[in-house]
């Protein structure tokens, strides 16, 4: 079954991260993934949840939200909270950036990071993530050089969505992948 935008089964949309792309924020990546856009930030703010006060250890969290034209209708808004699939991909993108984390003992601070979608054209979750860590290992290193501490990065994340099409999945997809330690993928 061809794409709409030409690519073979296989194939993935073509990916640019610029990072610094925000000026003010501790850490940041505007990422392009075919017509997917998303601005990434990660601000480093002191304090945590309540639940982790005094523990002397960090908090990662995540923002995700849609600009009302980022997509080819205009959608409202979600100014009563988010709604169920913003609130899903919020966790998820939040859940991947603390296994991305070294170590969480970088005392009691948040990194927040905001997900804002400027034009969705598919894979915007899978976007924000690859994004967000980047401007989250940019964020800890600016901590790390501000505080004395030990960057608590541990390595990068990334993600992308895969499918069976008509029973394709393509000549080159792997049936299975594992992290290794060193975190390289194998198949």
């Amino acid at each position: 079954m061809p794409r709409p935008d030409g690519r073979k089964n296989d194939e993935l949309r073509p990916l640019v991260l610029e990072r610094g792309a925000n000026p003010y924020a501790e850490g940041s990546c505007l990422v392009r993934a075919g017509g997917t856009l998303v601005h990434c930030t990660a601000s480093v703010e002191p304090g945590v949840p309540s639940w982790r006060r005094g523990t002397g250890q960090g908090w990662v969290t995540a923002e995700y939200a849609m600009l009302p034209r980022a997509t080819s209708e205009r959608t409202s808004r979600e100014r009563n909270g988010p709604g169920g699939r913003t609130q899903e991909i919020q966790r998820l993108v939040g859940r991947s950036l603390r296994a991305a984390m070294g170590t969480m003992a970088f005392g009691e601070y948040t990194i927040k990071i905001d997900c804002d979608v400027l034009q969705a054209d598919g894979g915007t979750r899978t976007a924000s993530i690859t994004g967000a860590c980047v401007a989250l290992a940019d964020a800890t290193a600016w901590l790390a050089t501000r505080t004395g501490i030990a960057d608590p990065f541990g390595c990068l994340v990334a993600a992308v969505s895969v499918g069976i099409v008509d029973g394709s999945r393509g000549s080159t997809w792997p049936t299975s992948r594992t992290r290794t330690p060193a975190s390289t993928p194998t198949s």
